[in-house]
C-alpha cells in the first residue's frame, strides 16, 4: 500500500508554471528585455537612477513570493477590461519607444502587467499583486523639469540647515548659496545631494518596510506613509554632513571618492534605522490589531 503525503502533490504541482505564465512571460520578456538592457548600460549606471535595478530585483522577488496566490486566483478573466488596459500599455511603451522616452516606456508596465492578469485570471489576481503593480511607479525616471523645478530650492533648504547645524556643534563653516566651507574646503551641495532622487528611492524603501511589516491598523499605516518623505529628507541631511565632516577631518579626495559613494549606505540605514525607531514607537502607542476569536472547541460526536 503506497502512503501520499497531503500537500506534496499540490507543492509540486504549483512549482510548474502553466503554458499560458510561461506564454505572459516570454512576452513580457521580449518588450522590456531591450528596455532593461540599455537602463543597466545608461541611467541605471548614474547615481540619480541607480536604485532602477533595485527596484527590478525587488518586483521580481514579489511577483515570485505572489505566485501561488495569483495562480490560485479563480479563474474568471475579465476580457471587456483586460485587453483594453492591455493594448493601452503597449500603445504607451512603444509611443516611449518610438520617440525615445523612457518614462513611458517605465510607465507602462503596470498597464501591461494588470492587462495580462485580467486576460489570464480575472480581477481577483489583480487585488492580489496590488503592491508590486503600484510598485512598478518607483521605476519610472523622475521628469527633467520635475528635477529642474524642486533640486533648487532643496539644495538650498539643505545647505542651510547642514551649516546651521554644524555651526551650532562648534565647526568653522560658512554658507555662500548653495557651497559649504568648512575650514580650507569648500563643497558644493550637488544635484545628486539635493535629496529630491534620494527621497525618491527611500520613498521606495518606506513603502517595501511597509508592506513586509504589515502593520495593524490604518492609523499606523498612514502615519508611516506621512512620515516617509520627512525620513527621507532628515536621512539626506545626515548623508551631506557626513561627507562634509569626512572632508573635514580626512580632505577633499576621501570626501570626493570612495567615501562619496559610501555615503550612499549611510543614506539607506539612517533612513531605516528612522523608519525601525517610528515603527517601533508606533507599535507600542497604538491599539494593535484585534485579537481573533479562540477557536471553538471541537465537535464530539455522540456517544
Amino acid at each position: 500500500m503506497s502512503t501520499v503525503l497531503p500537500g506534496h502533490g499540490s507543492r509540486t504541482e504549483g512549482l510548474k508554471l502553466p503554458a499560458e505564465w510561461l506564454l505572459a512571460i516570454a512576452g513580457f520578456l521580449a518588450l522590456y528585455a531591450p528596455l532593461y538592457w540599455r537602463a543597466a548600460h545608461g541611467i541605471w549606471q548614474t547615481e540619480d537612477h541607480g536604485h532602477g535595478v533595485i527596484i527590478l530585483m525587488v518586483l521580481l522577488w514579489l511577483f515570485w513570493t505572489l505566485r501561488h496566490e495569483i495562480d490560485n486566483a479563480p479563474v474568471r478573466p475579465v476580457p471587456w477590461l483586460g485587453w483594453p488596459v492591455f493594448i493601452l500599455g503597449l500603445l504607451i511603451c512603444f509611443a516611449g519607444r518610438v520617440f525615445d522616452i523612457s518614462i513611458l516606456e517605465f510607465g507602462a508596465q503596470p498597464f501591461v502587467v494588470a492587462g495580462a492578469l485580467l486576460l489570464l485570471r480575472g480581477t481577483a489576481a489583480v487585488r492580489v499583486a496590488w503592491f508590486p503593480l503600484i510598485y512598478f511607479v518607483f521605476m519610472i525616471p523622475l521628469p527633467g523639469m520635475l528635477v529642474d523645478a524642486i533640486t533648487g530650492s532643496l539644495k538650498s533648504l539643505i545647505a542651510n540647515i547642514v551649516e546651521s547645524l554644524l555651526y551650532t556643534a562648534g565647526y568653522p563653516i560658512a554658507r555662500s548659496g548653495v557651497i559649504l566651507s568648512i575650514g580650507p574646503y569648500q563643497l558644493q551641495v550637488a544635484d545628486a545631494c539635493s535629496g529630491l532622487h534620494s527621497m525618491f528611492s527611500l520613498s521606495a524603501l518606506g513603502t517595501l518596510f511597509m508592506y513586509i511589516m504589515g502593520r495593524k491598523t490604518k492609523l499606523h499605516m498612514a502615519i508611516m506613509l506621512a512620515s516617509i518623505l520627512p525620513i527621507a529628507f532628515a536621512a539626506n541631511i545626515v548623508r551631506v554632513i557626513v561627507l562634509v565632516l569626512v572632508t573635514y577631518y580626512m580632505g577633499d579626495e576621501a570626501g570626493q571618492g570612495f567615501l562619496h559613494g559610501a555615503a550612499g549606505m549611510v543614506l539607506m540605514l539612517v533612513a531605516l534605522v528612522f523608519f525601525f525607531c517610528l515603527d517601533m514607537v508606533l507599535d507600542k502607542v497604538l491599539p494593535g490589531r484585534a485579537a481573533p476569536p479562540p477557536p471553538s472547541p471541537p465537535a464530539t460526536a455522540p456517544s
